[in-house]
């Protein structure tokens, strides 16, 4: 199953459906390579009833101006690129309004699949 993106415009932008114990949430991710983990902004995991604040677990994160610690939550099930993750591990950060997404689809979701981004048709496939 192969899904569309623009290729002609900045990031790469994917949907993805989290799910909580208070329901589920479809948002905009960017496809970033680059990133080791999935990150997804912090009021987005409180809106589908996760707490970042009170989950023990922090991972020290790299980012282009520092070095910070975020909570590693652990999500019931995490939908996108056709794919379904369950009780997926993810980090809350906080990411600025400029962002223009929800969070990042990083590596942990891609690994042990191929990924196929073609710039030609602007089509993603992950098999």
């Amino acid at each position: 199953m192969s899904f569309s993106f623009n290729p002609r415009k900045g990031l790469v932008v994917i949907q993805a459906e989290l799910f909580g114990s208070s329901g589920s949430s479809v948002l905009r991710l960017a496809l970033d390579t680059g990133a080791t983990y999935t990150v997804i902004n912090v009021g987005m995991l409180v809106a589908i009833g996760y707490d970042p604040a009170l989950v023990p677990g922090r991972v020290q994160v790299t980012t282009g101006s520092s070095i910070e610690f975020a909570p590693r939550v652990v999500l019931e099930r995490i939908e996108a690129l056709g794919q379904e993750r369950t009780a997926f591990p993810v980090l809350g950060h906080t990411l600025p309004p400029s962002a223009g997404v929800d969070g990042l689809l990083g590596l942990d979701f891609l690994r042990g699949q191929i990924l196929t981004i073609d710039f030609c048709s602007g089509r993603i496939t992950l098999a």
